[in-house]
């Protein structure tokens, strides 16, 4: 038996074999990390076929973020073929299966993809509104145990970024605002996933994400978009963004993905912070002393097309240079995986042309090799299909996951009534069959509703991105029309309205109308319904400020927490209303 085949072996002992006997093509191909979807509306089973077996087969790439699946079963299947695929190449390197997070409401083609056969989960400022650590706790293992039933190893995730600015439109994929309470839930979080002391072959890998912390960007445009490449550090809080990191790589973080933006107005360069050497090679790895797995954030390198939209490269700062230049830079600084990438040939000439030497290439392989072999992947290759089909979204996890989404709602206004339990109501952004199930008679007119139920996203400035509105940047406040549309509502029936809080919305205007606000980061129709009915409590607290106007917001330091002045809710604020027994409806 080969030395690296052998599981009695230590894993160092392992990675030193394997790593002798491959060559720079075989090491260059471990550095990248594309995609790979399984076949659905748009893909065919062939075409899905001839994609992985050129990636994995031909080339030997050993890296893929698995996109798309129908269900949880077809993304185990998926796996399976592509470890057979893997199985064929020379050395039979394992495929390690990664993913974006899966398990929230709401789908983005940029930042993760919803899936109904999950269980379905609040976003995670929606984990932070739930209290304690007993609900992340509960989400990590439930999220542990269903991506290791697929076959996915790594998450790429959490976020370990301060929600510092409200504009910011990947802060529903944060903690929230408090540093400290991001820091204890990404720990926490990182532990459950891990289910155990070490990472092993019941640990799905963490990658933690994205250094030195992004969110400080400039007015809360993303960086995703080119034209919105600038992180800004008006208050000279770069530390405070630098906590959460710290605890997570004392906690036993592995991987770290960098973010896209350039610092601008700081002594560091001003480039994205993948080619960032005072941040990789001097803050990261030496300072901090972190030896894992760094992967970039996607396609810094070359372009690809992402349901239609070109995306790419993301190198800002240096795009005036080559992609094999880019690749360069970002070696030297101390990355080791390129995420998106898929042309490692660009690798192979930084060896060839002596710009790399290979025993640089050796340090990261090293690294993503140890990661394979503490996980089992060489000792575990297929999945069970029917077992996945059993435990994703089993009635175990999807109570779970019910009880997050129910201690995470916020009840910002209560003016006393409960919605009836049999009201005619007039449903806005409501399944009508929710209501009905909840025992409610929907209504097309406002003349015949005893009450109105409206479900509201948080406000945005529609067309911003270059992407489309997959990020949402811009205004936080309600524009007229809607506010107008409330108004009157309310004048007729009494207003329930729930609001999800992908951002900070302004919800000052809501409270002056509403009989009851609640703020939502999440959560089904039958659970909302079931809170306004006074069915469930409601215990969750805001985990960011609510600011008072866009004029506050705007005047506010992109770095600094809690910066809004005179905001209308503290972080932390949440009124408390217990569960009722109810058999008749209550007077309105």
């Amino acid at each position: 038996m080969d030395g690296y085949r052998d599981p009695a072996l230590p894993v160092e002992h392992r990675v030193e074999d394997l790593l002798r006997r491959m060559t720079i093509a075989e090491k260059a191909a471990m550095m990248v990390h594309p995609s790979t979807s399984p076949a659905a509306e748009g893909l065919t089973e062939a075409d899905a076929l001839a994609s992985a077996s050129h990636h994995a087969g031909t080339m030997g790439i050993t890296h893929f973020n698995v996109l798309g699946g129908e269900d949880s079963s077809a993304v185990a299947a998926w796996h399976n073929t592509l470890q057979e695929i893997a199985e064929s190449t020379r050395l039979g390197i394992p495929i390690t299966l990664s993913t974006d997070p899966r398990h929230g409401f709401r789908s983005n083609l940029f930042t993760g993809q919803s899936m109904d056969s999950l269980s379905r989960w609040p976003d995670y400022p929606g984990i932070a509104a739930s209290g304690g650590l007993g609900v992340v706790r509960a989400f990590g293992d439930t999220m542990r145990q269903e991506l290791l039933a697929m076959g996915v190893r790594v998450l790429l995730g959490p976020m370990a970024d301060i929600f510092s600015e409200p504009r910011w439109s990947r802060g529903s994929g944060t903690f929230g605002e408090d540093p400290e309470r991001v820091a204890e839930l990404t720990v926490a979080f990182i532990e459950a996933l891990r289910g155990g002391r070490m990472l092993g072959p019941d640990s799905v890998a963490a990658v933690v994400k994205h250094f030195p912390g992004g969110g400080p960007q400039l007015k809360g445009d993303d960086a995703h978009d080119p034209r919105f490449p600038e992180q800004v550090y008006p208050g000279e809080m770069r530390g405070l963004h630098l906590r959460p990191f710290e605890r997570a790589f004392a906690g036993g973080a592995t991987q770290v993905m960098t973010y896209y933006g350039k610092p601008v107005g700081t002594e560091w360069p001003e480039v994205g912070f993948a080619f960032n050497e005072p941040v990789v090679r001097d803050l990261l790895r030496r300072e901090l002393g972190f030896d894992g797995i760094v992967v970039t954030d996607w396609n810094v390198l070359e372009p690809e097309s992402i349901g239609g939209l070109r995306f790419g490269p993301n190198g800002w700062g240096l795009e005036h240079l080559t992609p094999v230049e880019r690749a360069a830079i970002a070696i030297d600084v101390g990355v080791d995986q390129f995420g998106g990438e898929r042309n490692p040939a660009l690798i192979e000439e930084l060896v060839e042309t002596g710009r790399i030497a290979e025993s640089r290439i050796d340090e990261s392989v090293r690294r993503l090799l140890k990661e394979k072999f503490r996980l089992g992947v060489f000792e575990s290759r297929r999945v069970n299909v029917e077992q996945a089909r059993a435990v994703c979204g089993s009635a175990e996890f999807a109570a779970r996951a019910v009880r997050g989404q129910e201690q995470s709602l916020v009840l910002a206004s209560d003016n006393a009534p409960l919605l009836p339990l049999d009201a005619r109501v007039m449903l806005e952004g409501v399944e009508r069959q929710a209501a009905i199930a909840a025992g409610l008679t929907p209504v097309s007119g406002l003349s015949e509703a005893d009450a109105v139920v409206v479900r509201l996203d948080a406000p945005f400035t529609p067309g911003r991105g270059s992407l489309g509105d997959y990020f949402r940047g811009g205004t936080l406040a309600f524009d007229s029309e809607t506010l107008a549309r409330l108004s009157a509502y309310a004048a007729e029936a009494p207003l329930f309205v729930s609001v999800y809080l992908e951002r900070p919305a302004i919800l000052g205007p809501l409270l002056e109308v509403a009989a009851v606000v609640v703020g939502d980061f999440g959560a089904s129709d039958a659970v909302v319904l079931s809170a306004l009915q006074g069915r469930t409590a409601l215990t969750g607290t805001f985990p960011f400020d609510i600011p008072s106007s866009m004029a506050a917001v705007e005047a506010s330091r992109e770095d600094v927490p809690f910066d809004t002045v005179d905001p209308l809710f503290r972080a932390g604020y949440g009124l408390k209303r217990a569960a009722f027994a109810r058999t008749a409806s209550p007077s309105m």
